[in-house]
């Protein structure tokens, strides 16, 4: 279920320098931020929520899973060279699943690991913070991955759809209209941290066994869809 060679090639699409700036930005913002905070306002709790919550998880952690997951396999698409790769003696599924591996490992370094250390650096890592809201960037990546790959097989304008499920609709409506936050990957991953922190400073609008179970259907759902969409886009092409 996982292609070496096809791992390469994805990991050096969305690691080339261009892409690669784009995906450090946000982080390199996200740590520069904290340290000013940090300077300004101490070691407080709450700012460290405040903001891992709102510029880490809702902001930082969907658009780098849009970058990731879309750019794992929209750009081949468009330009027509995933031809040579479905040309291979490897199976679909396979492809889907080693790009999926691949978004999901990008997607946890870009925003897990700052979100860890923006967090240490905000509070020191005080009620758990830190650790609960790196746990929820973790696993919101995991479904983002998923999600925004599918979009990048089925849609020449997955970015565009991608960025406005991650900024429209969880950040706007999921602020403003109670129901949507239930459909959130944002909700689901803060019932996780919202486990791991134990106290009141992470909370979410969906309970943890809700939670669990959404974010593995969507996974599954999500990757066994594009498989079945890159399956027919191969049958396309040989007709």
């Amino acid at each position: 279920m996982y292609d070496p060679t096809v791992a390469r090639l994805t990991y050096r699409a969305l690691l080339g320098r261009r892409r690669a700036l784009i995906l450090g930005a946000l982080p390199l913002l996200l740590i520069v931020i904290s340290v000013i905070v940090r300077g300004l306002v101490g070691a407080d709790d709450q700012t460290a929520a405040d903001l891992l919550g709102g510029l880490a998880l809702a902001t930082m952690v969907p658009i780098i899973g849009v970058i990731a997951g879309t750019g794992a396999i929209g750009p081949e698409i468009d330009d027509g060279s995933v031809v040579y790769l479905l040309s291979k003696p490897v199976k679909r599924p396979t492809i889907i699943f080693t790009k999926l591996i691949v978004a999901i490992a990008v997607t946890m370094v870009f925003s897990a690991v700052p979100t860890l250390i923006a967090g240490f650096i905000l509070n020191g890592n005080g009620q758990q913070i830190a650790v609960a809201y790196t746990v929820a960037a973790l696993v919101a990546s995991i479904a983002y991955a998923a999600l925004f790959l599918l979009l990048g097989t089925v849609s020449r304008h997955a970015v565009v759809f991608g960025l406005v499920y991650a900024l429209v609709w969880e950040a706007l409506f999921g602020s403003l209209v109670s129901g949507a936050r239930t459909l959130s990957v944002q909700q689901w991953a803060l019932a996780v941290a919202q486990k791991v922190a134990g106290g009141d400073m992470v909370t979410s609008d969906v309970a943890l066994p809700t939670a669990t179970v959404l974010l593995a259907v969507v996974t599954v759902a999500a990757t066994w869809y594009a498989g079945e969409k890159l399956r027919s886009l191969t049958l396309a092409g040989e007709e």
